[in-house]
This record gives structure tokens, sequence and C-alpha cells, in this order.
């Protein structure tokens, strides 16, 4: 039975409808799961978040100005810039507020003729404390109305609901913004949501049809393979399934007990340590959790990373600092061995 089930897995029926046995949009199964989750309308996935929001800022700001605040003219990774991505997109940025300080009358003395959409991007790899003000998405949301006027919400992080760690708490979900009236939200695949790289965009129907028939969609559409692969995570979020990520939450009794049974094996011990989610997603937002620390030398992580396996780890303070929560537990024999080698 499990050879026959690991030879159906073998099959895929990504473009095919069973029941008429035709073909079919490749995307169709991924687009219905992100609208079960998030709530929207409708559902889009393009290459990565660079590309969801140059498809949706051209389809919708080509040639007319788009409203931002000062505040949200972030970088995002591989050193591309928001006002790059305007640019690109054929979008005129104006810029309201100041770094610190946005309010709802500059978004409305920025209201012109030529004005298309309202765009907000959530800065998820850096944060303004102090005396700062920023407007939520609601209010915004209820302004762009008003004014006849679509809301644009680059997520970024790939947050598809409500989250309970600590790190992401106070970060509004896919869901969340859709729930405020956000006319399109687009966010990563990839980072939180545990995917491929990949662009989701969800939102009102009328609005994602039309990034649907733009020229540029074909051109930033994903393969079979990433589809593939988003459909699976997609359907784990589904089922409440744990993922991956979520090891670096884990704070029970296990957790310690297994740092404290690996130091014991290596004579190091189990102390507090800090991890971060990479990726831009939220990297001043320590996770605490226990960690193994190790005595040993200024070249042991050097050491580690270049044996084999490779294990990473870091240096501080003359000790070696081993993270277990980004470890699969059925690892951790042959992570002890990696580390006695490099020990010795």
């Amino acid at each position: 039975m499990d050879d026959l089930r690991d030879r159906l897995d073998a099959y895929c029926d990504l473009e095919m409808d069973l029941g008429s046995g035709r073909r079919t949009d490749r995307s169709l199964r991924v687009e219905s799961l992100l609208v079960t989750l998030t709530g929207a309308e409708a559902a889009l996935v393009v290459n990565n978040n660079a590309a969801a929001l140059v498809l949706a800022l051209s389809t919708q700001a080509c040639g007319r100005e788009v409203i931002l605040s000062r505040s949200e003219l972030v970088e995002i990774g591989g050193s591309f810039r928001i006002p790059d991505i305007l640019r690109a997109s054929g979008a005129r940025l104006v810029e309201v507020g100041t770094t610190n300080r946005t309010r709802l009358a500059d978004y409305e003395r920025a209201v012109r003729p030529a004005t298309s959409l309202v765009l907000k991007v959530f800065a998820s790899n850096f944060r303004i404390r102090g005396f700062a003000e920023q407007v939520p998405a609601t209010r915004l949301a209820d302004f762009a109305h008003r004014h006849d006027l679509p809301l644009l919400v680059d997520e970024g992080s790939g947050v598809i609901g409500s989250h309970a760690a600590p790190a992401l708490r106070r970060h509004e979900s896919f869901r969340d913004l859709i729930e405020a009236g956000c006319d399109l939200v687009c966010g990563s695949g990839d980072k939180v949501l545990g995917g491929p790289q990949a662009g989701l965009i969800v939102g009102r129907r009328s609005f994602v049809d039309q990034l649907r028939k733009s020229p540029l969609y074909r051109a930033l559409r994903p393969g079979r393979l990433v589809l593939t692969a988003l459909d699976a995570v997609l359907r784990r979020h589904l089922a409440a399934q744990r993922m991956p990520i979520d090891a670096l939450w884990d704070e029970t009794g296990e957790s310690r007990r297994r740092v404290e049974r690996m130091a014991a094996r290596l004579g190091g011990r189990a102390i507090r340590g800090n991890a971060y989610l990479g990726g831009g997603s939220a990297p001043d937002q320590a996770i605490e959790g226990w960690v193994l620390a190790l005595d040993a030398p200024a070249k042991t992580a050097a050491r580690l990373r270049t044996g084999e396996p490779p294990v990473v780890g870091y240096q501080r303070r003359g000790r070696l600092i081993l993270d277990l929560r980004t470890v699969d537990p059925a690892d951790d024999e042959t992570l002890a061995m990696a580390v006695r080698q490099a020990l010795q």
C-alpha cells in the first residue's frame, strides 16, 4: 500500500479538471485556497511580491499619480526600492507626510484629478519608534473610498491570517486587511507563509480581473512547480497544521529538555537566546528561546560551516551557540556527531 501511495504521489492533476476531463487554469486551485484563507473575493499569483506591485501599479496607475506616506518609501530585498518600482510601472509618486508622522489630512491635501490610487506599504524590515504616527488601514480605506480611489496595500511578509507569535502579533494579516476594506493586498509566498518565492495578490474581483487581463500577467505568472509547492503549503495552513517556522515559538518543556539533553552529550549548557525572522519579515523582533552554548575556540563556527554535513551556528563571547529550533529533532544524532568532529 505504501508503494502504491508513493507511485500515486508522482502524478499531478494541476492543470486538469477531473470532473470534466478538460484542461483548466493551472493557478485555479491555489487561487481558491487564497480566497478561502483570506476572505477575499478573488486572488492571483505571480513570481514575487515586487512583481505583484509592478502588475498592480501598471494596471491601475500607469501615467497617473499614486499617494504614499514618506515613512513607507522602503527598500526591499535585493536593493529594490518602492520609488523605483513605481517608476518602472509608469506611475508617478506623490509623497505625503513626514518620515515619522503622517496624518489623514496629509492624504486629503494630496488628492487631485490625476490621482489613481492610494498605496500603503508595511515597513516590515524596520521600525520608526517614538514621536511617530501612521494612518491605520481601516481609516485609509474609508478615505480612499470617499474619493472613489482604490487602496493597494503591500503586506510584504506573507502573514496570511492572524498569528499568535509575539513578533507578528501587531502585524496586520491578509485577512485583517481585507476585512478592513482594502481593495488589493499583496505579499510574499515565502517568508512567514513558508512556501516558495511567489507574489500573492488578493482583493476585490473587479480589480483582480483587471490584473489578470494585463499583458504583463503572462510574463509574471509562476510556473507549475511553484504553484504545486504553494498549493501544498496553503493546504497545510487551511488544515491548521504546524509549519517548520512554528518551531521558533515552541516554548514547551520538551523544547528545553531537548536542548539540555544535547548539552549533556556535548559538555555544554542550555541558556536563553534570541532568534530573528529573516527575509525582511521582522528582523528587529527578538524571539526568545532555549539554545545550546558550548565553550569552543573562535574558529569552531567556521569549521562547522565547512564540515560534512555543514552546521550553522554563531559565536558570542567565547561560546559557540547552536539554536536547535532550526534543526529537525530527527537530525539530532547527526548534529551531535558533526559538533564533536569540529570540537576535536
